[in-house]
């Protein structure tokens, strides 16, 4: 009889996520324990505690999930995970802080439905924030030329040079959005994402407009004014004058089955190591 299946949610926040706990009871956990305000220096005794309990046969049916608002605490407790388990001695684990990984490969491959990434480029605004970074990585990793937007060029550059650290090859140009004549930059491209903060207008309508080669537009923004104009927050594949668009209702379908399907995932295997490219490819296997 096989061991129930336990999800061990470390979260950094003073209250740990209702959100991500109930996807987890909806993504068919048979016992969820929440750990709050955990730091790196808590994370070896949390993993040594789900690694010791259950013999290497059974460690398939406990897993750590790390959520949170903080990505880049998350981040570093992902790191320490992996870090502390060793050989046999391992649970499956998924980085998902902020929703930042599934929000980003639901955005990516809902636009690559409809255009190849490969050869096509890409602008990314809000680039520099955990959800954006990740679309650019993304993107790039399927070979697609990526422009990184901030609203300053020393954020872009800063995060072009952290990307170009993961991979050489990848094609990534930072460019600015702080004064009124930056869209030319990106006149080029054919997929626009829209990744900045809530309740922020990235591009104006006349700048949009002036972007003719773009096919494929992403807004993740649910609060109003859209980050793009005109992108509704319940477009789901909508075509309009030949352009497609997702808002971030839209997405968020596909982002919350990728949730689901990745933690159920983590169940198959005591080796799972889940972050943005590996969180893509399980997305990628839904469509």
């Amino acid at each position: 009889m096989s061991k129930p299946k336990i999800l061990i949610q470390l979260d950094p926040d003073k209250h740990a996520s209702v959100f991500d706990s109930v996807v987890a009871i909806d993504s068919d956990v048979d016992q969820l324990f929440r750990h709050q305000d955990v730091e790196v220096k808590d994370v070896e005794a949390l993993v040594h505690g789900a690694i010791f309990t259950r013999g290497p046969a059974d460690l398939k049916n406990t897993a750590i999930f790390i959520g949170g608002t903080n990505v880049a605490a998350g981040e570093e407790i992902l790191a320490k995970v992996k870090s502390t388990c060793f050989g046999p001695m391992r649970v499956s684990v998924m980085l998902d802080a902020n929703g930042s990984n599934t929000t980003a490969a639901a955005a990516v491959l809902c636009a690559e439905k409809h255009l190849a990434l490969g050869g096509s480029r890409v602008a990314v605004l809000g680039g520099t924030g955990p959800v954006g970074q990740r679309i650019a990585r993304l993107a790039a990793r399927k070979g697609a030329e990526v422009a990184v937007g901030s609203r300053t060029l020393e954020r872009a550059e800063s995060v072009c040079q952290q990307l170009s650290a993961m991979d050489s090859s990848w094609n990534l140009t930072p460019f600015a959005t702080n004064s009124e004549n930056w869209a030319p930059s990106i006149s080029e491209c054919n997929i626009l994402f829209g990744a900045g903060a809530a309740g922020y207008e990235l591009i104006s309508a006349e700048q949009l407009e002036a972007l003719k080669q773009v096919k494929v537009l992403v807004d993740l923004n649910a609060v109003p004014p859209a980050g793009i104009p005109e992108v509704d927050v319940m477009a789901a594949g909508k075509e309009t004058n030949g352009v497609i668009a997702y808002g971030a209702i839209g997405v968020g379908g596909f982002k919350m089955k990728i949730h689901k399907t990745c933690i159920r995932k983590l169940f198959e295997s005591n080796e799972l190591a889940l972050d943005a490219e590996e969180t893509y490819d399980i997305g990628e296997s839904l469509l």
